[in-house]
């Protein structure tokens, strides 16, 4: 199930589905150890013998964000209950907490007592062994701990803070949990339990015919139990409400720095492109983690999930996130950047939000050879990022220490990982992560990973760095030309793999469609209208549409993640948003003229119309349904997003 709203400040996390569960609670580092892990942490409503789950289908809900800001807006409304709900969340920008405001109206034509409970089921630190569950008679909440991470659950409705509470077992010898013991509308009081735990509180207050009534209640984290209770009284002293208005106020002001002109682009695209920026600020961490994806349902299908730094997808975030005016993010994100760096000046598949290296599939050695377990253009696109950066703010003093630490590394592993014959970069794995060869897509952003070495080397004065850098790019271009271009064809390949065959090296082309062919143009190895490019891309356009009402552009011909169907001549593969903004970047970079770029514009309309009701982008789309598929949200989608808008504003501009 998708995340439908995600908040965030950068130590704290918390991710809900649809059903306002709150599926993930990352804290102190985004990303690193999630303290639910896709259990659930649920509401309900008891009133006369009657019970109802928020999560159930008697509830009808719709999910957003209020405009410009990281704090929700919900409405739900149950006939059966004879309940109407707005409900707002929100993380603090500041201090590690997370408030809820439900407004409660009675439906109903006579007065009611209604008890509200909120059920707790955390796994701190990833798993459920060595947990305790107590009722802190200071704060009047529950408390939660296991070593240095505290989560108290506290709050307050019509002057009168938790009415029951209750702790307990869970998952474990038949026990289900305290969540079950709510459903008869009371809560037994048992004041602390330990190992597999869970918690639940409830409030009680009294409506009147058709009167509605505000219940405050937050979660706060800490690293000690004085450290929460300090938390939880500063909630009370200065007002819940006080605090979540700040939040919207905070958000809107941030993601409101600049003054944009949008151009003819519709509001569903503008709303997105703001939304879109908030949205990547709950996945990155203040420690400078970029994180792919912290929706946790995926591990059903992997056990293992996306709560990843891939240096390609945080290299390709920063890109947006500079393009547009954040450049905080990225400056924590190549700072980070330069501690992963191997010795050997290359980037590993993926990292830890804490920059230690993640799990893998690339083997290290085959048929008895070693070989780089990487796909290098993980570590061009850092290199790339970083003079994209230096290229929008000038930041010089700044950008001194990164070129010792980081663009020099790679720049020389870079030139030397390269194939003498061709000029072409040595075999790595794809961006896909799926075979291993020598591909267009990575040959490009080596192009444009040495280009970048070389422009920082002349910045700072290595002359003899920037002459062999820009000599090696030009050498990998001129391979492309050679080797990734097939003239028959009269387009570019997806890559070529190297086969040996009585000792004799035999280069076999790989023709297969590949959306990533976009990096031709988009890192700057050959322009956009370079026919030969124009050619592929229109290749590209035709050879990957999906052909059905949801449209969108699939990643390559016979994609098997996630695959809907086996007509591959109308379902080439799920749709991805990220590879249908690739072919809207390319009709942005080829028009002459501003009715040239509709494509383009209907492109970015077709990713607005994909979003959940809260603007929240997925990977990838079933081909017949339209229903996210993989996770969501995913922070490239989104900053794919955020550039495409970016480049097509820009473009709209300059043209008559």
């Amino acid at each position: 199930m998708p995340r439908a709203i995600v908040l965030g400040n950068g130590n704290l996390l918390i991710n809900l589905d649809k059903n306002l569960n709150i599926r993930d609670l990352f804290y102190p580092v985004v990303g690193l150890d999630n303290h639910i892990g896709g259990q659930r942490c649920s509401t309900g409503f008891w009133e006369e013998g009657t019970f109802s789950w928020l999560w159930e289908d008697s509830w009808q809900k719709k999910l957003a964000y209020q405009q410009d800001s990281l704090v929700s807006l919900v409405q739900a409304r149950s006939e059966q209950m004879g309940l109407e709900l707005v409900i707002y969340d929100g993380v603090h920008y500041f201090h590690n907490l997370f408030i809820r405001q439900v407004t409660i109206k009675n439906n109903k034509n006579w007065s009611r007592r209604v008890r509200i409970f909120f059920n707790h089921d955390f796994s701190i630190s990833g798993n459920n062994i060595g947990d305790t569950a107590f009722f802190d008679p200071v704060s009047r909440g529950v408390c939660h701990y296991k070593r240095n991470i505290y989560i108290m659950a506290n709050g307050i409705t019509q002057g009168k803070g938790v009415f029951q509470y209750a702790t307990g077992r869970k998952r474990f010898r038949g026990a289900e949990g305290t969540w079950k013991d709510a459903e008869d509308g009371w809560l037994e009081g048992n004041p602390i339990d330990h190992g597999s735990v869970d918690s639940t509180i409830s409030f009680e207050l009294h409506l009147e015919a058709g009167e509605e009534e505000n219940l405050w209640y937050w979660l706060v984290m800490g690293d000690r139990l004085d450290a929460v209770r300090r938390l939880d009284h500063l909630v009370r002293e200065e007002g819940p409400g006080i605090l979540l208005e700040e939040t919207k106020r905070y958000w809107r002001n941030w993601v409101n720095r600049y003054d944009w002109n949008f151009g003819d682009l519709p509001e569903k695209v503008v709303n997105l492109f703001k939304q879109s920026i908030l949205i990547i600020r709950t996945q990155c961490a203040n420690n400078g983690a970029i994180i792919a994806a912290t929706d946790s349902d995926v591990l059903a299908t992997a056990r293992d999930h996306y709560n990843y730094i891939w240096p390609r997808d945080g290299a390709l975030v920063a890109v947006a996130l500079d393009r547009v005016g954040f450049p905080e993010i990225p400056m924590r994100f190549f700072q980070l950047s330069s501690q992963m760096l191997t010795e050997g000046g290359f980037n590993l598949q993926r990292y830890n939000a804490d920059g230690t290296p993640g799990s893998s599939w690339y083997p290290l050695s085959r048929d008895g050879e070693e070989r780089l377990p990487i796909q290098e253009d993980e570590t061009a696109l850092v290199s790339y990022a970083l003079w994209h950066h230096y290229q929008c703010f000038r930041d010089f003093e700044e950008m001194a220490p990164f070129y010792w630490s980081l663009v020099k590394r790679i720049g020389d592993f870079l030139l030397s990982y390269r194939d003498p014959d061709s000029g072409l970069p040595l075999p790595s794995f794809d961006l896909w992560e799926e075979r291993r060869g020598v591909f267009s897509f990575t040959a490009a952003t080596v192009y444009a990973g040495l280009n970048a070495a070389a422009n920082f080397a002349d910045l700072f004065g290595d002359y003899k760095s920037s002459d062999r850098y820009r000599q090696g790019a030009a050498e990998v271009r001129d391979g492309m030309e050679r080797y990734l271009y097939h003239q028959e064809l009269g387009r570019f390949l997806r890559g070529i793999y190297y086969s040996q065959k009585k000792g004799k090296v035999e280069l076999i082309p790989d023709f297969t469609l590949d959306s990533s062919l976009y990096g031709l143009f988009g890192f700057g190895v050959f322009p956009a209208d370079d026919p030969r490019v124009i050619r592929t891309m229109e290749a590209v356009r035709d050879g990957l549409k999906v052909n059905t009402w949801v449209g969108g552009l699939a990643r390559y011909t016979g994609d098997w993640y996630y695959r809907m169907s086996d007509d591959l001549e109308n379902v080439p593969g799920s749709p991805w948003l990220i590879t249908t903004l690739w072919l809207a970047e390319w009709y942005t970079a080829v028009a002459k003229a501003r009715e040239e770029l509709q494509p383009a514009r209907l492109l970015l309309e077709w990713a607005a119309d994909r979003a959940l009701g809260s603007g929240v982008l997925a990977e990838q789309f079933h081909p017949y349904t339209g229903e996210p598929l993989s996770v969501a949200p995913l922070t490239w989608s989104h900053s794919t997003f955020i550039l495409a808008v970016a480049n097509y504003l820009e473009k709209w501009q300059a043209l008559p």
